[in-house]
């Protein structure tokens, strides 16, 4: 792999998120407006909880960018957890042990394998790292990958497809669109998301949670990212750890994805044909725009499944890990669908994966030099066959 890499750090009601990411050239314009409409987008979406009412996420630049332009050392963001204020005694770094020990264990989520795992009497010292607000970290870096694949012609978007059942049809849908609108669920088929907005009405009167599916798509990626070498260097394997990385996400389709296991082959792969320049080009992209663990030109279509969020007001039966006795799991302030943040997640998930996979074919110390390779590339295996 490159040199490209990134860690996140922070608790949920901590202080704040911070991400530290290396090895971006030098030379990318960033636009700190574009990153933190993304924070935005993840706090949005019909179904959040309570807490989307108190963050209003920003991130801020502690260092790597000058005059808005990458110096290419290490880049720092900080996202400030605002409800922190009201967390100071129970999440203190260094004073003594106050409020209720979290004990009642919630099926589904880290919890008890945490406890148990890191030897804590507490879940608060498990659930606070686990849970998906680390995400923002994420997406911030992710945005910041965007900024990168913008430059360099790629973009990537994402939709909302199914919540609780409730499938749009792809019929009512214009593929060009994706990515443009203002939907509250990231959702592109009007009529299908009126339906999945009753389906989480419904979940919130029974106290319940939903599911649901996202899809993101990369356009304009070159072909040839990636390698068919190695195992770890396929790049539709990176991509799917990545979005398996995501909380709560329990499946991973790229292009037909399940369906290839169910048709015959002439319904599966991606016929080729000769334009009048002899340029290859194909009439469907089932594959995904990934073969042989390469990019193959078309767009990377990938589909991801996250299950119902685990913390219920309706609680599930459970046990405490302090008095070993059954009980009903506990509450903690959540949301009751998150598919649609989940999405704007994905789409930092595969940003953050295509940036490395650029950086590994194309890598340069600066942009300068980075594009004039990209452009040669491009140039020389556009040329047909």
């Amino acid at each position: 792999m490159g040199n490209f890499r990134f860690l996140t750090a922070g608790e949920s009601h901590g202080q704040c998120l911070t991400a530290i990411v290396e090895g971006l050239p030098a030379g990318l314009k960033v636009d700190i407006d574009r990153i933190n409409r993304d924070l935005a987008r993840r706090q949005q979406g019909y179904g959040r909880g309570g807490r989307m009412k108190i963050e209003t996420d920003k991130a801020e630049v502690l260092s790597g960018i000058r005059f808005a332009e990458t110096m290419g050392d290490p880049i720092t963001l900080q996202i400030v957890n605002k409800d922190w204020q009201n967390w100071t005694d129970r999440m203190s770094v260094f004073g003594d042990e106050c409020g209720d020990k979290v004990t009642a264990v919630r099926p589904g989520h880290a919890d008890l394998t945490g406890v148990l795992k890191y030897n804590r009497a507490d879940a608060r010292d498990i659930l606070e790292r686990a849970s998906a607000r680390e995400t923002a970290a994420r997406v911030a870096v992710g945005a910041l990958c965007k900024e990168f694949l913008k430059t360099c012609g790629i973009e990537v978007v994402s939709q909302v497809v199914k919540i609780g059942g409730i499938a749009v049809d792809e019929a009512n849908i214009d593929r060009s669109q994706i990515g443009s609108g203002n939907s509250e669920l990231n959702c592109y088929d009007s009529m299908a998301e009126e339906r999945m907005k009753e389906k989480i009405q419904q979940a919130i009167k029974d106290g319940d949670t939903l599911g649901g599916v996202f899809e993101v798509i990369v356009r304009g990626a070159p072909l040839g990212l990636g390698s068919h070498i190695q195992w770890d260097k396929r790049l539709d394997g990176r991509l799917a750890g990545a979005m398996m990385s995501i909380q709560a996400i329990k499946g991973v389709e790229i292009g037909a994805g399940f369906q290839c296991g169910e048709l015959p082959g002439s319904q599966i792969h991606d016929e080729m044909f000769l334009d009048g320049e002899k340029r290859v080009y194909r009439k469907t992209n089932r594959a995904g725009g990934l073969e042989g663990g390469m990019t193959n030109g078309e767009e990377i279509c990938i589909k991801a499944c996250m299950k119902p969020i685990p913390t219920l007001m309706q609680p599930l039966n459970s046990v405490d890990i302090g008095s070993k006795t059954e009980v009903s799991a506990c509450k903690e302030r959540s949301d009751v669908c998150a598919v649609s943040a989940a999405s704007v997640v994905g789409e930092a998930m595969t940003a953050i994966v295509m940036t490395e996979a650029m950086l590994d074919k194309f890598g340069c110390d600066a942009m300068v030099d980075l594009l004039h390779s990209l452009a040669c590339y491009r140039r020389r295996v556009q040329g047909g066959l």
